[in-house]
């Protein structure tokens, strides 16, 4: 039995949703445990791609039980298309492979309405992708929320209903000056979407100790990456929920002692959406360069990503927070073509060698990075099947990053397809 948790060892947009479908082959179970869809997990299942927002990876996965558990915020509109879109390709045939926690949040239409308002009108823009996340977090928090189960029973969602939404109202009319909401409009709507979410249903903590009791293998996804943690990350210019492993004992009700692997997801260089210090972050052309060979566009909002060389010092962080026991390499063939590769290996800021990772965003955006340059291998990577196989070049390399950030590498991804996928030790089959 193991149970893994994959998460994100950068700023997101790591690759996670490919690892997590490569390893959902040894698990009975696969659960997304934090965030709403702000994420976007891009599979390719030979010719075919697939873009999941809350649905975990494993759905390609026939007879896999696929988990939402109560630390996610979910945008139901958003959900049942995301099914729809499935079935039509021919997945999720039996609608018991998917469950629901009956206590997850529900974005509502004002927090959707109010974190556009926000962004629109803000000084400092966050680089929030608009989807009512954090405000759906606000309002959990608050004690105000809507949860899943209240959707599901009229007369509690109409009772809810009438206490929060005068505020919103109030908030949008006097404060945004945008349009207010209707209360039947909104009940009769979201009244639809609960008859159709009915039946997926259930308690998360209950399934997953019940399957950690039997001895099956339970794999975690994360959404997001670690320096975008509400708590650990580049504050302000964060997600709302917990991205590390944390996130997984408060968002499924899954004990710590039950986790045995942490397997953090980085692309061989690194990648921001959004605002914040980036400070590998390259703005001439070899940026540009990254961004077309590696098809950096965020999956849920077609921006274009931010692209810089490979941070040792965020990575190295995320390693600690996370205790990650393993790290996969993504996109190891966007170096293709490079004559050299640089890595950050250390901040300068004010005169002064910075070894750890700085807290505060004020002090990280005025950081300059410290490099090491490597020898690129100028060879195609997308046919390697094994890391014995690399070139020299690049086997250096790997060996460079597992050294600098103190964890093991144990998957390599030369591509996006599953067969471009290299393991050195998988968590399941080598615990």
């Amino acid at each position: 039995m193991a149970n893994v948790v994959i998460v994100g060892a950068q700023w997101g947009d790591e690759g996670k949703g490919k690892v997590v479908d490569i390893y959902t082959e040894h698990a009975e179970y696969v659960v997304r445990y934090q965030g709403g869809n702000n994420a976007g997990h891009t599979l390719v299942v030979g010719d075919q791609k697939t873009i999941l927002h809350l649905i975990p990876s494993g759905i390609l996965h026939p007879g896999k039980r696929c988990i939402i558990g109560n630390g996610v915020v979910l945008d139901p509109k958003i959900f049942l298309n995301e099914i729809e879109g499935l079935k039509n390709k021919g997945y999720l045939q039996d609608d018991n492979q998917l469950v629901l926690d009956s206590n997850l949040h529900i974005i509502m239409p004002w927090h959707k309405a109010i974190d556009l308002a926000r962004e629109k009108n803000a000084d400092r823009k966050i680089g929030t992708t608009g989807r009512g996340i954090g405000p759906a977090y606000e309002d959990k928090i608050g004690r105000r929320g809507i949860r899943l189960s209240d959707l599901t029973r009229p007369e509690v969602f109409r009772r809810k209903l009438k206490q929060v939404l005068p505020e919103k109202n109030f908030l949008l009319e006097h404060f945004f000056q945008e349009a207010v909401l209707d209360a039947e409009q909104v009940f009769d709507e979201y009244s639809g979407y609960a008859r159709q979410i009915e039946k997926y249903l259930g308690s998360c903590s209950t399934l997953l100790n019940q399957a950690i009791s039997s001895g099956e293998n339970i794999l975690f996804e994360g959404a997001q990456g670690t320096m975008l943690d509400i708590d650990h990350g580049t504050y302000p210019f964060v997600t709302s929920s917990s991205t590390c492993t944390g996130g997984v004992c408060t968002g499924t009700g899954v004990a710590p002692r039950h986790i045995d692997a942490v397997i953090g997801i980085a692309k061989a260089y690194c990648t921001r959406v959004g605002e914040g210090p980036f400070p590998t972050e390259l703005h001439d052309e070899m940026g540009e360069n990254l961004r077309n060979a590696g098809h950096e566009f965020g999956s849920t909002t077609g921006r274009p990503r931010r692209c810089g060389w490979f941070d040792v010092v965020a990575v190295r962080e995320a390693v600690r927070l996370n205790g990650m026991s393993g790290l996969a390499i993504t996109k190891l063939d966007v170096l293709n073509d490079l004559e050299s590769i640089k890595v950050c290996t250390g901040y300068a800021y004010r005169g002064q060698l910075l070894e750890e990772f700085p807290r505060d965003a004020e002090i990280l955006h005025d950081c300059k990075p410290v490099y090491e340059e490597f020898e690129g291998w100028m060879s195609d990577l997308s046919g390697v099947t094994q890391t014995d196989h690399l070139p020299q070049a690049a086997k250096d390399y790997l060996k460079k990053l597992e050294e600098l950030v103190g964890c093991p590498i144990v998957l390599v991804s030369v591509g996006p397809r599953r067969d471009q996928t290299m393991q050195v030790t998988n968590p399941f089959l080598d615990s």
